[in-house]
């Protein structure tokens, strides 16, 4: 049993890689663990041995791993909740058997998570040198021929975006302190996530975006393969936070779903009314949340069946954002569309009761 909380995905699917591995018996790019086409089986599942970990269409996949494949970089784009960071890590994990050399991007990154730094007492003692040099994760993985994963790019500001062109086209991190440089190795490339949704957005210079190939990920296209999306991420985080044996039923995560895609979309689901949005995203990464909250209240405070007031809390938190207008909304979805569906009216009554 291990004890960490969330296993990286090179641990925690470490018997699918080896036996991809095994019997993979195609062509592998230089530095590849295993072959595109067996890495694009690791993601979406053979439906027997290997279990998908990303439900969307497999032509979004091959045109990723493709990208990698060649020297162009890959910009995974799409507002949030759309398994960005989850098809990173699983694409960095099936490659190169590491995901763990990352770039966290925010307003206060700096060049040398990019680049690389130094150990200021090392410095201050020796002088510039290979030893007192930090090497960031992406000079790590040029140096070891791997894949670099860089989080919400667009948080980055512009001059520290702009540090990676360099790398990406040249495939080369000059060091001049040391009248050196760090030359990439096969097997090297970048996977890069980012949205347009969210505030505090950095564009991309027209340089840097020619140096990678954009694949955008869409929310699901319908509600039964966002309710198959979801459903299979609460049950795999149930067993990895151990929590009791519960029973959430597809109803109420298709009730889940539906409020969210509803109130996301500005339209019932029989497109009859027409709704105002929130000022949230509403993602299917939102609705997992929602779900696994309701588990936990059910386990740990109810008779261990997922109902409409274990989830009623985590709905109104999720779409009331914005404590005036969304609450605005939100009382007019309730009032004209819960209220007047037959089978939600105990969903009506708990949401009603949430402070």
């Amino acid at each position: 049993m291990t004890t960490v909380l969330r296993p990286h995905a090179e641990d925690h699917y470490a018997e699918e890689l080896a036996l991809l591995a095994k019997e993979d018996d195609r062509a592998r790019p230089p530095g590849w663990r295993l072959s595109p086409w067996a890495v694009t089986t690791y993601l979406l599942g053979d439906g027997d041995r290997i279990t998908p970990k990303y439900i969307g269409a497999r032509r979004i996949v091959e045109v990723a791993v493709a990208t990698l494949a060649t020297d162009r970089a890959l910009l995974l784009l799409g507002v949030p909740g759309t398994a960005k960071t989850w098809l990173s890590e699983h694409l960095a994990a099936a490659i190169s058997g590491d995901s763990t050399l990352l770039v966290q991007g925010t307003a206060g990154t700096a060049e040398e998570a990019i680049r690389y730094g130094w150990n200021y007492a090392r410095l201050l003692a020796e002088g510039p040198s290979r030893d007192a040099l930090t090497p960031s994760p992406v000079m790590r993985a040029m140096a070891e021929g791997r894949i670099a994963r860089v989080e919400e790019l667009t948080r980055m500001p512009s001059d520290v975006q702009d540090a990676l062109i360099t790398v990406l086209s040249e495939k080369t991190l000059p060091i001049p302190e040391l009248n050196e440089e760090v030359q990439a190795r096969r097997g090297f490339n970048l996977i890069a996530t980012a949205n347009d949704r969210d505030r505090g957005v950095n564009e991309l210079s027209s340089a840097l975006r020619r140096r990678f190939n954009t694949v955008v990920l869409p929310v699901p296209a319908s509600a039964e393969e966002e309710v198959a999306i979801v459903a299979r991420r609460v049950a795999e985080l149930g067993r990895s936070l151990e929590l009791p044996e519960t029973s959430a039923g597809m109803a109420e995560i298709r009730r889940v779903v539906t409020v969210f895609r509803e109130l996301r979309d500005g339209v019932t689901e029989d497109g009859r009314t027409k709704l105002k949005s929130p000022s949230g995203t509403l993602s299917t990464a939102e609705a997992i949340s929602v779900l696994t909250g309701g588990i936990a209240l059910a386990a740990h405070f109810g008779d261990g069946v997922v109902r409409a007031a274990d989830v009623a809390a985590g709905i109104v938190g999720a779409v009331v954002r914005e404590p005036v207008s969304d609450r605005v909304v939100w009382r007019e979805y309730l009032e004209t569309v819960v209220r007047e569906r037959e089978d939600w009216r105990d969903l009506y009554r708990a949401c009603r009761e949430v402070p």
